[in-house]
């Protein structure tokens, strides 16, 4: 079941759409909610009406030449790199800059999601993602996409693991 709360411009950006359409074709349920532009996670936990560790950041991560994987990260949480990468068993692993990160997915930062991405690069989920509601980027600025943390690792078939640590202060 799909819902969606208009509060963003009558129009979805193309980004949005094509995330939203991905979204109906995995047949998870979700519920899509415009909230606006925010300046922050905690704006955005707010505005989405869940705690900053139910957001979960879609982070853009290279691990070689037109090799890159999508990494699901908790709000309050940081990608642990020796973790990943003994996951993954490279040495090596970088976050592409902003255009690069549009390049591979299609969408911008502050706006990624795995749903309708350019290609379907794997993804891994931190182990605190299943057993609760999270909400993730809807490909737009303001939007975001409630739905089940165990529904989300499924329909985007992620290898879950423990790759994240405490965000850090400040």
């Amino acid at each position: 079941m799909t819902s969606t709360e208009p509060t963003g411009p009558s129009q979805p950006a193309e980004g949005e759409q094509r995330a939203a359409r991905a979204l109906a074709e995995s047949g998870v349920a979700h519920t899509i909610v415009r909230h606006g532009r925010v300046g922050s996670l905690a704006e955005a936990a707010a505005a989405r009406g869940v705690d900053p560790s139910g957001i979960v950041k879609t982070l853009v991560v290279r691990r070689g030449d037109d090799d890159y994987l999508f990494v699901l990260v908790p709000g309050d949480r940081a990608i642990s790199w020796p973790k990943l990468r003994a996951l993954l068993g490279v040495s090596r692993m970088s976050m592409p800059d902003a255009a690069t990160a549009k390049d591979v997915t299609g969408y911008e930062r502050g706006t990624i999601t795995p749903f309708g991405s350019l290609r379907a690069w794997p993804v891994v989920a931190d182990a605190r993602v299943p057993g609760r509601s999270v909400s993730i980027g809807g490909g737009g600025h303001g939007v975001g996409v409630t739905l089940d943390g165990d529904d989300l690792v499924r329909a985007l078939d992620a290898t879950v693991a423990d790759v994240t640590e405490p965000a850090p202060e400040g």
